[in-house]
């Protein structure tokens, strides 16, 4: 069906669509689409469409395409890169390419410059121009075909008009016929072809066009050539003339339709024979040569054919300004006028002069990139300060585009030495005049004689103690001299005194034509300068086939080939650390330095996260390595360092030339690993293929018809299910195999008899991660799959109200349903019906399952069978720790497999126990499987932490553990202790065994056991706090495993990671994992454990201690929650009111699941504490249920016992009763930041530290200041279960030396908002393998968006307490927030609201399934309502309540009930 085109864009785009094999769009920014990008965006056309960055030699990239394709090639362009593109034009030819220029498109002055134009006119190419949306599409047509029978590339340039007519598109089947139908092979001149073609396209466009096209009276005698934008203006001017203009029938016009090849005689036929004057009009702004381009080729080409210039009409050049309708005629009239005056005015100007201005779209996408990659920028300022030297810094020095060359910088570069030199000399000369004043000659004499030692001997550096401060000294110095004239001269040049660290700072652009840029002058100059180069292309759209020519060359590779130059490749969103040390060493580098940047971004306006995530796919991958070159460094081992795990092919082929590889690969057990991996997808698939062919080939033996199960789970659910059914099966007598979806060979399919497909659903109806490529194989395949003699069956797993609203229920069982709808289409035979399962149902997935498996069976004809087989039980977590022998699994065997980084999943769940979590980065599990590697495992470790303090000393170990262990941060994490991540399998021991050499462990933060023992930071009592922080210690010493195998596995014996003292640390310590197994029956040494047996507890056990008024430790939501009775006018510790049942994980949906608040036993005196914990816990342990982990939770044995049934059942344990509870008042549940001074004087800061993550950012160097902090600090460091941190027990002594290195390294900024000081978030993606969507990461951006409103509204100081969970597990405590966010899926949300702002109460759930702009539009204008109508005071989570807007939950069970509507 035909459509409307609405403008010329539209049109190139309609007839580029139809007829192309390749698109490729140029644009100055990622972030500004062209008219065109837009226009082949809003046709969704199916032809491969690329876009190009302007200044990344695009043509290049175009060249290197049609090199190898045949088809015809589209390119639309602004006239931004014609220029620098000239060179490259050439290698075009020969090939059928077609570009199409708009002239207006990348300027916003009053009108366009067709110098760009003229300036190409000798490259070969056939030049068409149009005006008009139908004009256009004609001459998009008209290119086409001629570069298709030329074989050649054609030049179709516009500019943009105004049309408020909509133009009929042509049918593409009728512009691909017609192309086709010209394709024969061409025998004509180019010209000749032009009218040609011209000719044959009439009937089809209804129009007939020649190559010069005339309008006006046919006896007019002068007549007007218009080679610019304003042609249409003048045509409507002679055609709309009335009698008193002196142009009326005067004056015709003459349109130049053909640019080249170029026929004068064409434009002297073309005009009636009355002509007697001929104006040459151009719009070339600023003209380079007496006569305009049109006047020399006009003129050039009658002499080449050798006409007679004397019988030419007499010619007048003209410039042509700003024409439009508005003074076209006052235009027309002062061409008439000068043209026939006596003695005609060349090159007059028509019309006004250029305001140029930049386009605002492409200044606003400047500075989102400047905003990116001032993370660099930030970083050399951090370093360098006053002494960085950017040299070829402009006013938009961002690094895209063309701010500068390095040409350009070098230049500068050597300018300064050449005036440096200049003064060296002056000096030389005033010292020898001996003119400075007498009071001060000595002292300058002096300092200028140092100063031109160290200048001619080359130690002139920044880092030369000898000349520190020198500068500043000869500077004072001469400025105190008043009196001589030489001084005043000195003076002059007194910037050239100080030494700097010298940058280039440019893009990538730099990397393209490397010979022909600067880059190899600076490289080879052996000069002292640093290049900073900052890569953006992100690896996603890295083109292998154009890796392959070099075309963008390899900066780092080309440098270190020179030998004398220091390489770095870094990435600040992937090692903040190695960054830093990598510039600090360039500075350092006596000679030229290059440091390669890589700042990923698919448009300038990406956000931090994916950059991030992008950044991190291209190290992982080996796309992006990181590493270090420094060619004066003797020591191979170090002379090069490879900081990431993978490289790249040419660097690996490098790295094998310098004998380096094979010592790389002895260090480094992961990239080795990586190598061996290397082989990627092609090995993968070949052993997928092999396993199944020697699965079969097992099976052939068997009677019974094969049946091949096919899986995709996330959870372990659909895998569990489809290995059950192949159990039955070959109970059966079936012939069974089971594999996950994506382990299976796709191109084997067809060959099968039966299969049977089981998908659980992930996120918004997405496949689970193992079935993803089988899915897109089968999907994209279906001309190459032919399924006619398979029989299939398909059963899906999902939850019917997991997605609750109606627009989104497309989700539910969606992968189950697209499969069955598949292989449908693929022509298989359905042996049962689909089967969907529903969490909803009365006995969830089973209630369908269970008919649909009778159903399976009956089709496959095997129903009467194998009833009498007794299938397998599941081995549960329970049945893992009796096995593991106390713990022991075979995590010792495991961390020397060093043919892969992860551990058994049986080990994975005994690890927990050890304060470890088996994880994988989830940024890049797409990328690795896809290249056939295993995910990127490594392991969080998590400190035992009880009393939540740390000294320096420990505080410095986790700092340094994590830089050499981990990924370059650690966590504070909502239990108030360290969480060390991405600690790789060969690093795992060494960082347990440095957290215990500074007397700090891991055992016991995780598993089935009391976890690590919470308590209050307290900053303003001294007293309560020690000792509360002294129970805490005393409960988790009393209830730690007493298990020996923590310091079997990772403290006994030496290790090469140790420090001197590190064995003597072990075996001195007095308390915490146990060193030696307990004696039995006299003689017997076995481990014991007296409180929890050999299977634990059924599931985590959590203790909190608060100290009213203040809740910073969310006291109720935890299995025991103990709340500090002090008697406030002794200042003593009395007791503690308990509260047992807290609890926060819930499943979606699954109401049988729920978040709870603890409930009050009573009060207990501080004596009696560490008692009542432990038999709280033996009551859990010895009633909790042990079958159902899901209900396995303390909170669920309570309210199956009843508060009373509990109480008593611990009060016979202990022996005595509890005493009613005391009186207590809890004001806030946030922590308080700043200075606070306790009883004794000391000085306590809190410092904010967002969602607890201990990063160096360019902005935030939070990492960094707490390690100068703890370097000095007398004190203590206290970590709250809000994720912040305090600097404690400081003495006055050092008041003024902690402040000054807070504020240097921005740690004393707490002047956020209240909504941000109270918020919290868990770790969630990349590293949890339960997150569902973002969370540490996504929610300091949300809460920017939100702080706008709540300025608005008057409320950036109040606090709301707001969380956000990746999952419903709850880590960051979301269910007691006044603001909730929970994730489903990436990028969707659970809201709930009217959360306790103290922590008391249960939230409930709001609005489900929220994406970004949902969440904002819901929050607005409740954040609006509580503004004006809350009362004094009042919390938001109680006003929403009040309000009617959610209802009160009163206690856990009722957390699903009076839900509104909306949910």
């Amino acid at each position: 069906m035909a459509h409307s085109l609405v403008s010329q864009h539209s049109a190139v785009a309609h007839v580029a669509s139809a007829v192309s094999g390749k698109i490729f769009t140029l644009q100055s920014a990622f972030a500004v689409p062209t008219e065109a990008a837009k226009a082949l965006k809003d046709l969704s056309s199916s032809v491969s469409t690329t876009v190009l960055r302007d200044n990344t030699d695009p043509f290049a990239t175009i060249a290197e395409y049609v090199r190898s394709n045949s088809t015809l090639t589209t390119v639309t362009t602004t006239s931004a890169p014609l220029v620098q593109a000239i060179p490259r034009l050439s290698s075009l030819a020969g090939s059928p390419v077609v570009i199409h220029i708009d002239l207006t498109a990348d300027t916003q002055d009053e009108y366009p410059d067709y110098a760009k134009i003229t300036a190409l006119r000798h490259v070969g190419f056939v030049f068409l121009q149009s005006f008009g949306v139908k004009d256009a599409q004609d001459m998009a047509l008209a290119a086409s075909i001629i570069a298709v029978r030329l074989a050649q590339p054609v030049i179709h340039f516009f500019t943009h008009q105004d049309s408020t007519t909509p133009v009929e598109a042509l049918d593409p089947i009728a512009i691909q016929q017609f192309v086709q139908k010209t394709e024969e092979e061409n025998t004509l001149p180019t010209a000749a072809l032009v009218d040609s073609v011209f000719t044959q396209l009439e009937p089809l466009v209804k129009t007939s066009y020649k190559s010069i096209e005339y309008t006006g009276n046919s006896s007019a005698t002068t007549a007007l050539v218009v080679f610019g934008s304003s042609y249409p203006a003048f045509q409507a001017a002679i055609t709309q003339a009335a009698s008193q203009d002196n142009y009326a029938d005067k004056v015709g016009l003459a349109l130049i339709r053909v640019y080249r090849p170029w026929r004068s005689a064409d434009v002297l036929s073309a005009l009636p024979s009355s002509i007697t004057h001929l104006a040459l009009a151009e719009q070339i702004r600023r003209p380079t040569t007496t006569w305009s381009p049109l006047v020399l080729d006009f003129v050039a080409d009658i002499h080449a054919n050798e006409g007679d210039i004397a019988k030419l009409p007499e010619l007048v050049a003209f410039q042509l300004g700003k024409v439009d309708f508005d003074n076209v005629k006052q235009a027309l009239t002062g061409i008439v006028a000068n043209i026939h005056a006596e003695q005609p005015v060349q090159n007059l100007l028509i019309g006004s002069e250029a305001s140029s201005s930049a386009s605002v779209g492409v200044s606003d996408a400047t500075t989102s990139a400047q905003s990116l990659e001032s993370a660099y920028t930030k970083v050399l300022a951090q370093l360098f300060g006053n002494e960085l030297s950017i040299i070829n810094a402009t006013n938009s020095a961002s690094a895209l585009g063309d701010s500068t060359s390095p040409e350009h910088g070098f230049g500068a570069f050597l300018a300064l030495e050449r005036a440096r030199s200049a003064l060296v000399a002056q000096i030389e000369l005033a010292i020898k005049a001996n003119s400075f004043s007498a009071a001060h000659k000595t002292l300058i004499v002096d300092l200028l004689a140092r100063w031109v030692l160290h200048q001619k001997a080359g130690t002139a550096t920044k880092d030369n103690a000898a000349i520190k401060d020198l500068d500043i000294q000869i500077i004072a110095a001469l400025q105190a001299d008043t009196e001589s004239t030489i001084a005043t001269e000195l003076l002059a040049h007194k910037d050239l005194f100080s030494c700097r660290s010298s940058w280039l700072v440019g893009s990538d652009a730099w990397s393209y034509d490397l010979g022909n840029s600067g880059v190899h002058h600076v490289i080879s100059s052996g000069k002292n300068v640093n290049m900073l180069v900052i890569d953006s292309q992100p690896y996603s759209e890295a083109s292998p086939a154009i890796e392959a020519t070099r075309r963008k060359k390899d900066i780092g590779l080309y440098a270190m080939n020179f030998g004398n130059v220091y390489v770095a490749s870094v990435a600040v969103y992937a090692s903040y650390t190695q960054l830093l040390g990598a510039l600090i060493e360039a500075d350092k580098f006596d000679g030229p330095s290059v440091v390669l940047a890589y700042l990923p971004y698919h448009s300038e306006v990406d956000n931090a996260l994916t950059v991030l995530q992008e950044t991190k796919r291209a190290v992982d991958s080996g796309y992006w390595p990181l590493y270090r070159f420094n060619p004066n460094d003797d020591n191979e081992d170090t002379a090069f360092r490879l900081d990431s795990s993978r490289v790249k092919r040419d660097l690996q082929d490098f790295l094998d030339r310098e004998n380096r590889l094979t010592l790389l690969s002895r260090q480094n057990p992961v990239f080795a690993r990586s190598l061996d991996a290397s082989y990627g997808t092609e090995v993968k698939r070949a052993h997928d293929k092999q396993a199944k062919a020697a699965y079969t080939k097992l099976l052939d033996g068997l009677a019974g018809a094969p049946l091949t199960i096919l899986f995709a789970s996330d959870g372990g659910v659909a895998e569990a299910v489809a290995k059950k059914l192949q159990f039955r099966a070959k109970a059966r007598g079936l012939k069974a195999i089971v594999l996950a979806m994506d382990d299976y060979p796709v191109e084997d399919l067809s060959t099968e008899v039966n299969v049977v497909l089981i998908s659980s659903t992930a996120g918004q109806g997405e496949f689970p991660q193992n079935g993803r490529n089988f899915w897109e194989a089968i999907k994209g395949g279906a001309s190459d799959i032919d399924l006619a003699e398979v029989s299939f069956a398909v059963f899906g797993l999902g939850d019917s109200e997991y997605w609750p609203r109606k627009e989104d229920k497309i989700y539910y069982n969606k992968p189950g349903r697209e499969l069955q709808a598949r292989f449908e289409l693929l022509g298989g035979k359905q042996l049962v019906e689909l089967g969907l399962g529903d969490e909803q149902d009365a006995d969830g997935y089973l209630t369908a399952y269970n008919v649909w498996e009778g159903q399976l069976w009956t089709a496959l004809g095997v129903d009467g069978l194998g009833g009498s087989i007794e299938e397998p039980k599941p081995f549960t977590n329970e049945d893992i720790k009796i096995a593991s022998n106390y713990l022991r699994g075979t995590i010792a065997e495991a961390l020397i497999d060093e043919s892969t980084g992860a551990v058994s999943a049986h080990d994975q769940q005994v690890t927990k126990f050890h304060g470890i979590y088996m994880q994988d980065d989830r940024d890049i599990r797409d990328q690795r499987k896809a290249e056939g590697l295993e995910p990127a495992f490594s392991f969080m470790a998590r400190v035992r932490l009880p009393g939540c303090k740390a000294t320096p000393a420990q505080w410095l170990k986790m700092d340094e553990l994590a830089d050499t262990r981990g990924n370059g941060t650690f966590k504070i994490t909502t239990r108030a202790t360290f969480q060390l991540h991405g600690v790789v399998k060969h690093n795992l021991k060494a960082a347990i065994r440095g957290m215990n050499s500074a007397l700090i462990d891991t055992v016991a933060a995780c598993g089935d056991v009391n976890r690590n023992v919470v308590t209050a930071a307290l900053p303003g009592n001294a007293k309560i706090h020690k000792e509360i922080a002294h129970i805490g210690y005393l409960i988790s010493e009393h209830l730690l495993p007493q298990t020996t195998a923590y310091h079997e596995i990772w403290l006994e014996g030496p290790d090469p990671s140790d420090d001197a003292d590190t064995q003597s640390t072990f075996a001195n310590r007095p308390d915490g994992p146990k060193k030696k197994k307990t004696m039995v029956a006299g003689s017997t040494l076995v481990d014991h454990e007296p409180l929890y047996g050999p299977t634990y507890l059924p599931r985590k056990f959590k203790i909190n201690i608060c100290v009213p008024p203040y809740n910073d430790v969310d006291v109720y939501a935890h299995d025991i929650g103990l709340i500090s009775i002090v008697d406030p006018k002794a200042n003593e510790l009395l007791g503690f009111n308990v509260q047992v049942g807290g609890g926060m994980g819930t499943t979606h949906n699954n109401k049988k699941t729920y978040p709870r608040t603890g409930s009050s036993m009573g009060f207990v005196t501080k004596d009696k504490i560490v008692e009542v914990c432990e038999k709280v816990m033996l009551v859990q342990r010895d009633n909790g249920d042990r079958t159902n982990r899901k209900h396995a939770r303390l909170k669920y044995t309570v309210d199956d016992m009843g508060n009373d049934g509990f109480r008593a059942a611990v009060e016979e344990h202990l022996g005595y009763k509890f005493e009613p509870e005391r009186a207590f008042k809890i004001e806030s549940n946030t922590d308080h930041f700043g200075w606070v001074t306790d009883e004794t004087g000391l000085h306590h800061f809190t410092s904010f530290i967002e969602n607890g993550r201990v990063e160096d950012t360019p902005e935030l160097p939070f990492k960094t200041g707490l390690r100068e902090i703890a370097k000095i600090l007398d004190g203590e460091f206290r970590l709250t279960g809000n994720q912040h941190v305090l600097i404690s027990n400081v003495k006055d002594s050092q008041l003024d030396e902690i402040k000054t290195l807070l504020a240097k390294y921005k740690l004393d900024n707490v002047s956020f908002s209240g909504l941000r000081l109270s918020s919290a978030a868990c770790v969630a993606f990349p590293t949890c393998g339960l997150a569902m969507a973002e969370s540490e990461r996504y929610l300091p951006v949300l809460i920017t968006k939100l702080e706008e409103c709540l300025e608005e509204y008057g409320l950036r100081h109040d606090s709301i307490v707001m969380r956000m969970t990746g999952c419903p597990n709850g880590c960051a405590r979301p269910w007691l927030a006044e603001i909730a966010l929970v994730g489903k899926a990436l990028g969707a949300y659970n809201l709930l609201l009217g959360g306790g702002h103290i922590g008391q109460r249960i939230n409930k759930l709001y609005r489900q399934s929220l994406k970004e702009d949902e969440i904002i539009a819901v929050l607005k204008p409740l954040f609006k309502r509580w503004a004006l109508e809350r009362n004094q005071g009042e919390p938001f989570g109680d006003f929403v309540i009040r309000a009617g807007i959610i209802a009160e939950t009163t206690e856990g069970k009722n957390f699903w009930d009076n839900l509104p509507e909306e949910a």
